[in-house]
């Protein structure tokens, strides 16, 4: 890729992350955000559709790069304990970007993305898969539950919430095998 091209994007990434981190998504326009990120608004557009646009793009980077970061994916289809673990490691190492990304109303966005790229994980774990309705909806369960208790209790401790939402992970997924 060519350098100017990739700079630009980390300018353009950069000064949204800035925008993001202290105002909703609804309230950025593209004019402060070139501006910020010193391009005009025309260049924002060769990279972008819109705010709206680039924020799902880094949102589905986000999901992508907290699901890269666990050391064994394949734990999920043999070792649901040990892939809670190294996903609330991911979670811990990725989380200033991910509540910045997903604050107020994109919220909701995140467990759907992070539903739709783990079965990607899984697949690429085992191409046959295809999960039966009840695993699914257990699936869906443990993501969207297990997402907001981890951000609406993370001040108590993370440590403390990870280790609850692992035993909990566990006693669901014991009574399914």
């Amino acid at each position: 890729m060519d350098i100017r091209i990739e700079r630009t994007r980390r300018s353009i990434i950069n000064a949204f992350l800035q925008l993001r981190s202290r105002k909703s998504l609804e309230k950025i326009t593209v004019k402060e955000l070139a501006a910020l990120a010193e391009i005009n608004k025309a260049t924002f557009y060769l990279h972008y559709h819109d705010v709206y646009d680039l924020s799902e793009n880094l949102e589905r980077e986000a999901v992508q790069s907290t699901l890269r970061s666990i050391p064994h994916p394949e734990d999920i289809l043999t070792d649901m304990k040990s892939f809670i673990h190294q996903l609330g490691d991911a979670f811990v190492a990725n989380e200033q970007l991910i509540k910045i990304l997903f604050e107020g109303n994109r919220s909701a966005s995140f467990a759907a993305v992070f539903e739709e790229e783990l079965i990607k994980v899984i697949r690429d774990v085992d191409p046959e898969y295809e999960p039966k309705q009840e695993n699914r909806m257990i699936m869906t369960y443990m993501i969207y539950g297990g997402y907001y208790t981890y951000f609406k209790y993370c001040d108590m401790g993370i440590k403390t919430v990870l280790e609850l939402m692992e035993k909990l992970s566990g006693g669901i997924m014991s009574l399914y095998e």
